[in-house]
C-alpha cells in the first residue's frame, strides 16, 4: 500500500500521529504525493492544526520534485501572503517557470499578460457611473474582459455545490430556500494569479484593502433558480460587510435581473459588467434600502461572481 493510502486509512481511525509520521518519512525519501498530502492537511487544519508556514515549505518541496498542483498552490499562497509576506513579483516568476511545462499554468500566464497589470498586479481603475447615491450603487460597464469572465466561470464550475447562507445564530453556512443557486468560493489555496488580479481590481473600485474581501464566490443560476429578497449584512457580525460587488459573467439568458425594490432599480446583467453597492448606513448599521433580489432565471444559465467586502481585514481561511 502506498504511504498516502495507508495514512488516509489511519487518520480517520484516530491514528493521526502515526499517519503524519508515515507521510513525513515518505516525504523525506522523495515521495511527492506524501509531501502534497501533508501540505493539504496543514492547509485545511482538519486532521492536524493549520500551519500555513509549514504548508508553504511542503508545497515548495513537492513543486521542486515536479508536482504540478503543488506548484500552482504555492503560486497562489505566494501572491496572497498565506504563510509569508504577499509577493506578487515572486508569484509571477513562479508562474512563468511552471508555464514552461504545465499547460494550466501557461493558460493562466497568457490571460495574465493580457490584463495590462503593473508590477504589483494592479490594473487601471475602471470608470463607473452612479445608479443611486443613498445607498451608493455604482455600475461598471467594462470591469472584466470576455476572456476573464469565461475563465472565472470555468474555474467556478469545478467547485460548484448547492448555495448556502450564513446562519445568524451559529455563523455557519447552511442551505436555505431563499437561495436556490449553485455556488463555489475560490479560497486562498485556489486563488491563482488571475483571480488575485481580479480581486485587486475589486478592492480598487471599493476603496478598501484587498485583505478586507471575502474569497471570490462564483454562482450559477439555472431556470427557476433565484436569490429571494435579502440583505448582505450579517446579523450580529463584528466585522460587517460594508460593500458587495456583483460581476455578471455572461449574457444570453433571460430573467436573472438584480432588483432593489426599495430604490426602484432593476439591473439587467450584461457580461463583463458589475455593480458595487453599500450595505451599511454612515452609522455602521445595515441600510434596509440595500435589500435586493436575484430574480428567477427563465431560460439559459446565469453566471455571476460576487465578493463581499468587510469593514476590517478578514482571514480567508476562517472568515473571521
Amino acid at each position: 500500500m502506498r504511504p498516502v493510502d495507508h495514512a488516509l486509512a489511519l487518520a480517520p481511525r484516530g491514528n493521526v500521529s502515526e499517519a503524519v509520521a508515515l507521510l513525513t518519512s515518505a516525504g523525506s525519501a522523495g515521495d511527492v504525493d506524501a509531501l502534497m498530502q501533508l501540505a493539504v492537511w496543514r492547509l485545511s487544519g482538519e486532521i492536524v492544526p493549520r500551519d500555513l508556514v509549514a504548508a508553504r515549505e511542503l508545497l515548495r518541496r513537492a513543486a521542486k520534485i515536479g508536482h504540478v498542483d503543488a506548484a500552482l498552490m504555492e503560486i497562489a499562497l505566494t501572491a496572497n501572503g498565506s504563510g509569508g509576506e504577499a509577493d506578487w513579483p515572486a508569484a509571477v516568476a513562479l508562474l512563468r517557470s511552471a508555464a514552461t511545462a504545465d499547460p494550466v499554468a501557461a493558460a493562466q500566464l497568457r490571460l495574465l499578460d493580457a490584463m495590462e497589470l503593473d508590477a504589483q498586479g494592479n490594473a487601471a481603475a475602471p470608470k463607473g457611473y452612479r445608479l443611486s447615491s443613498a445607498p451608493s450603487i455604482t455600475r461598471f460597464p467594462h470591469l472584466l474582459s470576455q476572456s476573464e469572465c469565461e475563465y472565472l466561470a470555468r474555474l467556478g464550475s469545478e467547485v460548484l455545490e448547492p448555495a448556502t447562507v450564513i446562519d445568524p445564530v451559529t455563523g455557519r453556512s447552511v442551505p436555505h430556500p431563499v437561495r436556490t443557486s449553485d455556488s463555489g468560493a475560490v479560497g486562498p489555496a485556489r486563488e491563482d494569479l488571475v483571480v488575485r488580479a481580479v480581486n485587486k481590481r475589486l478592492a480598487a473600485i471599493s476603496g478598501r484593502d484587498i485583505a478586507n474581501g471575502e474569497p471570490l464566490t462564483i454562482l450559477r443560476y439555472r431556470p427557476g433558480q433565484q436569490y429571494r429578497l435579502h440583505h448582505d449584512a450579517i446579523a450580529g457580525a463584528r466585522n460587517q460587510r460594508t460593500h458587495t460587488v456583483l460581476i455578471y459573467l455572461n449574457s444570453g439568458f433571460t430573467g436573472g435581473e438584480t432588483h432593489f425594490p426599495d430604490l426602484g432599480i432593476t439591473v439587467r446583467p450584461v457580461s463583463g459588467e458589475a455593480i458595487l453597492f453599500e450595505n451599511l448606513r454612515a452609522n455602521g448599521l445595515p441600510d434596509p434600502r440595500a435589500r435586493h433580489a436575484g430574480l428567477p432565471v427563465h431560460t439559459g444559465a446565469k453566471w455571476l461572481a460576487t465578493r463581499w467586502i468587510r469593514a476590517q481585514p478578514v482571514d480567508p481561511w476562517t472568515l473571521r
